[in-house]
């Protein structure tokens, strides 16, 4: 038997899969708040343009802090400890 050719509407099929996969998100973060209510974890915050720093300052009434920049001395030093601790690491590796 010969399948006949049928039109579908397309903007009803997206419409379609937009719901289901819009109902799939909800469960999904439905399931994702639970599992963090069980493992005590944080509760989603809303989005905001501010940094947490500074809307926890702003909520204390305090000053936000200011980022802390390090001296290129200060990470060359930094850097060679580094380099010094993976040398003693892959020395012991090797032996």
């Amino acid at each position: 038997m010969p399948r006949t050719h049928t039109q579908v509407d397309q903007s009803a099929l997206y419409q379609a899969a937009l719901e289901g996969l819009e109902l799939q998100k909800q469960r999904l973060e439905d399931q994702i708040r639970l599992v963090r209510s069980l493992i005590g974890g944080k509760k989603p915050r809303a989005a905001t343009a501010e940094a947490p720093a500074a809307a926890t300052a702003k909520k204390a009434g305090r000053k936000p802090r200011r980022k802390r920049n390090l001296s290129p001395e200060a990470r060359k030093r930094i850097a060679e400890a580094q380099r010094k601790r993976w040398a003693a690491f892959r020395k012991e590796s090797n032996a």
